[in-house]
């Protein structure tokens, strides 16, 4: 077992703002906003009213694995393409390309807490996916920071990368057939599952207590379209995961629904949340590549297997999402059969 790391994720100044009821401060962030530099390079000691909240965040189990759903081609929604060895960047290439170009774009969250969000102090955004991002531009370009970091919301995700506005998304990306349409994805490097936050006093155990009550997703997710199909309950829609948490905190909403990970940041940052039910879906991640780029998906799923053989991986999960989700289980293994 690897002893966890000492560094513990920090509470955004975007989030804490809306614990204390400043709806303008949690406005997501223009689509079009860029940051170049170093996410995640070095960390700050929480303020002890910080490390409090995360202590007293509920442990939650993870989602039980079901059998990857498949496709009309009868391959499973996660099969990727085979990386065929190490990370190499061969002449002529999209990788030659972005070498050429000095630096790796990227689609990311900024305001989802030990995913992807902005450390108030440093001001660089950190978390699990930019961990994966930062292997990727290491893989690449040989240093970890020459990355060019392109916020986004969950519905601007295919967009960017079917305009090739990034060269690749790690945003709680769920892999699913109807998006393979569009875009393409990576191995599988998280397995996530849909469940419930609701205020600490409430009676709701799981979904089947939520008749008659108003529960918040973001637009352009799959946990909205799932929400929208659960009978007796009022879906409200929001820009973003934290435009969700200000509703909820502003008594607009009675419950968010969404990946685990995104609701152990909620929990960890408000003690009078908690996370409850089952989880209720497969969400399985994977860094959204654009569809014309098959020499991009090969290169990232061999630094993905890079990243779990060389431990980088349960690292990872150990810094970010350990204290929420319990100890590391082990990384997805990744499907192949895919072509091009």
């Amino acid at each position: 077992m690897r002893t966890r790391a000492a560094h513990r994720p920090l509470v955004t100044a975007l989030v804490a703002l809306t614990l204390l009821g400043t709806t303008a401060a949690c406005a997501p962030e223009p689509a079009t906003h860029l940051l170049t530099g170093a996410a995640g390079a070095g960390s700050v000691a929480q303020e002890p009213a910080q490390r409090s909240a995360q202590e007293a965040a509920p442990r939650m189990e993870g989602p039980a694995t079901e059998a990857p759903a498949e496709c009309a081609d009868g391959r499973p929604a996660v099969a990727s393409l085979e990386p065929g060895g190490s990370p190499e960047v061969s002449a002529g290439s999209t990788m030659a390309a972005i070498r050429d170009r000095g630096v790796l774009r990227v689609g990311v969250s900024s305001d989802t807490l030990l995913m992807g969000s902005r450390n108030p102090f440093s001001g660089e955004i950190e978390g699990f996916d930019i961990d994966v991002a930062r292997q990727v531009a290491d893989a690449l370009l040989g240093d970890p920071e020459r990355i060019q970091y392109r916020v986004i919301t969950s519905g601007d995700r295919e967009r960017v990368l079917a305009e090739h506005d990034v060269d690749i998304v790690v945003r709680a990306f769920t892999i699913n057939c109807e998006r393979w349409e569009n875009i393409a994805f990576s191995a599988e490097y998280y397995h996530a599952g849909q469940k419930l936050l609701v205020r600490s006093t409430s009676g709701v155990a799981g979904v089947d207590d939520l008749a008659g009550q108003r529960v918040c997703a973001p637009d352009g997710t799959t946990t909205l379209e799932r929400l929208r199909e659960w009978e007796g309950v009022e879906a409200v829609p929001a820009a973003t995961h934290t435009t969700c948490l200000v509703l909820f905190q502003q008594g607009a909403v009675d419950a968010i629904t969404g990946d685990d990970t995104v609701l152990a940041g909620f929990a960890a940052q408000d003690p009078y949340a908690k996370v409850v039910g089952s989880a209720v879906s497969d969400e399985p991640y994977g860094v959204g590549i654009p569809a014309d780029q098959a020499d991009m998906v090969r290169f990232v799923n061999a630094v993905l297997e890079d990243m779990v053989d060389g431990g980088q991986w349960t690292a990872s999960y150990e810094r970010w999402l350990g204290d929420a989700l319990g100890p590391a289980p082990a990384p997805p293994e990744p499907v192949y059969g895919r072509t091009p």
